[in-house]
């Protein structure tokens, strides 16, 4: 991906390809017209000052189960076996459109009234740059939400009252739980 730094709003954007291609027509123009009479070094340098463009890799971003085990563990979730059983069957098992296209891991809907990292709503649901700040932002709704809860029978009250949508969440993510030993993964780190 390339990227570029935007001065005003103080953070890195996408390059859109198509500004790519015009760039660097722009500057083969330039240098084929003007390196004839004078041979400056300026005249690249000066419109490289002007957008700097970043080549960054997105391996960090690519979704892999170990590394959403890995983020939950380092931001010590609350019942995190609860978190990643949620991220599962939320998503079949990471395969659904709004996880693929809006990086959603929750089926969370965009926040209007706490912090989120949401970047708007498509397809009903939030959307994000990538998969972790679907993570930080359902770490954020624990904070928010979920901070007095001191038992797992109160966490799965919670989300069978105030989260889920089906009627039968809470024993979907019970017997996931059970089948796929998520509770075991949490205990031996």
């Amino acid at each position: 991906m390339l990227y570029y730094y935007d001065k005003d709003e103080i953070r890195y954007k996408k390059v859109k390809l198509l500004y790519v291609i015009l760039t660097h027509f722009s500057i083969i123009l330039l240098f084929s017209f003007y390196a004839p009479f004078i041979f400056k070094d300026t005249i690249i340098e000066d419109f490289y000052e002007y957008k700097t463009i970043v080549v960054q890799s997105d391996t960090t971003y690519n979704f892999n189960e170990p590394k959403l085990i890995q983020l939950i563990q380092d931001l010590n979730m609350k019942f995190p076996y609860i978190v990643l059983a949620q991220a599962k069957l939320e998503t079949g098992n990471f395969t659904s459109k709004i996880f693929r296209e809006n990086h959603n891991l929750f089926g969370m809907k965009q926040a209007r009234v706490r912090i989120n990292t949401a970047r708007g709503t498509q397809y009903n649901h939030a959307y994000y740059n990538n998969w972790h700040e679907s993570v930080y932002d359902y770490a954020f709704y624990q904070c928010r939400y979920l901070s007095k809860i001191n038992t797992e029978e109160e966490y799965f009250q919670y989300l069978g009252e105030s989260y889920a949508e089906a009627p039968n969440y809470v024993e979907a993510l019970k017997g996931m739980i059970r089948r796929e030993n998520l509770r075991e993964i949490f205990e031996n780190e």
